[in-house]
């Protein structure tokens, strides 16, 4: 079924995208990378990488080369449609990463590698969450998640921050001070704290209740066009008396810009309920334990 009520392309969710990808870029090569400190994920390896051979190998090259094997992996399996803001995110993040090596040629704040890592941190996180608000992604880690996620719904919290904390750890390797350590640590903390704050837990499960006179149709659409189930509730307006119909999804915190997009585009006048939920178990979310 054609996509009637849903559009597939929204210009706010790149331009949110390339915003957040803009302050990554710059908490990141102007206030993370002078300090030399180690982050976590594709970025914290690029910086290893970096400063292991002198700057002779630079972040974002680091960064581009791996990406673009993941992605030629990503592609076969998740195909073009579901990478397209992913592939945006890696070659708009390069390319920014590259134009900010070249204009920023000493370290913004000097002597405070703490401060500078903070600061950058705040921006990365920030910058991070707007990515991630517009469904958006910048490449490495998310890509293997998504990946795994294909064939199996598990939440790879754990499995990641132990990851970076054994990238963050191998700065030891090449600064051989202890303090790196810490200061990525306290930096990786500000990043986690200020992705939370800018997305608010995006990606929690949600349940949306909908009340709407074009219910029939409002339902048809989450099932064809987002590919969701819901359930059909019979319901009575108290002040009006008449029978009613209740619509309620259960769906992912991410799935929820989409959800209020297309119940727009079929009933501006409809009545909605959002609520967080702490766990859905089923078909298509976790598994009852």
């Amino acid at each position: 079924m054609p996509k009637q009520y849903l559009k597939n392309f929204y210009w706010k969710d790149y331009l949110n995208i390339t915003l957040g990808l803009a302050l990554y870029a710059i908490g990141l090569i102007g206030f993370i990378r002078p300090g030399g400190i180690v982050t976590g994920g594709l970025a914290g390896i690029g910086l290893l990488v970096e400063y292991g051979t002198n700057g002779k190998i630079l972040l974002q090259e680091t960064y581009f080369a791996v990406n673009c094997l993941l992605l030629i992996v990503a592609l076969k399996i998740l195909g073009f449609k579901f990478l397209i803001k992913t592939i945006y995110g890696v070659i708009t993040l390069t390319a920014m990463m590259t134009a900010l090596t070249i204009i920023i040629k000493e370290p913004i704040i000097s002597g405070e590698p703490l401060l500078s890592g903070v600061i950058g941190a705040m921006m990365c996180g920030s910058g991070i969450g707007l990515v991630f608000s517009a469904n958006g992604s910048t490449g490495g880690t998310d890509i293997i998640v998504a990946l795994i996620n294909k064939y199996k719904n598990i939440a790879f919290g754990r499995g990641m921050l132990l990851c970076d904390f054994i990238i963050i750890c191998c700065s030891y390797i090449v600064f051989q001070d202890v303090n790196k350590i810490v200061y990525g640590l306290i930096v990786m903390g500000v990043m986690t704290y200020a992705i939370d704050m800018v997305i608010n837990g995006f990606r929690q499960s949600v349940q949306v209740l909908i009340i709407s006179e074009k219910h029939d149709i409002i339902a048809n659409a989450i099932n064809k066009e987002l590919h969701r189930g819901c359930t059909m509730l019979d319901g009575m307006g108290w002040y009006t008396k008449k029978p009613t119909k209740v619509i309620m999804v259960l769906a992912k915190r991410a799935e929820s810009v989409e959800l209020f997009r297309l119940i727009r585009n079929i009933d501006e006048k409809a009545f909605i309920s959002q609520s967080t939920v702490r766990g859905v178990y089923g078909e298509g979310f976790d598994k009852i334990r």
